[in-house]
């Protein structure tokens, strides 16, 4: 795997990573508020930094075959 390839995958963990982070801020948040809608926005962005994350892994797994 190229190091182009490797920096780029990186830089998607990163990203999901961050977003999953900011989505379990925005859970608390919600529940703190008890604001269901705020709640609903949260989950799905905690489902999509995890769909970032899996995607993430199966490139570098992709790549290293």
């Amino acid at each position: 795997m190229s190091k182009v390839k490797q920096v780029r995958g990186l830089i998607g963990v990163a990203s999901a990573v961050g977003g999953a982070v900011s989505a379990a801020s925005a859970v608390r948040a919600a529940k703190g508020k008890n604001d269901k809608l705020l709640l609903a926005n949260a989950i799905a962005s905690a489902a999509a930094a995890l769909t970032g994350v899996l995607l993430a892994v199966r490139r570098f797994r992709k790549d290293e075959k």
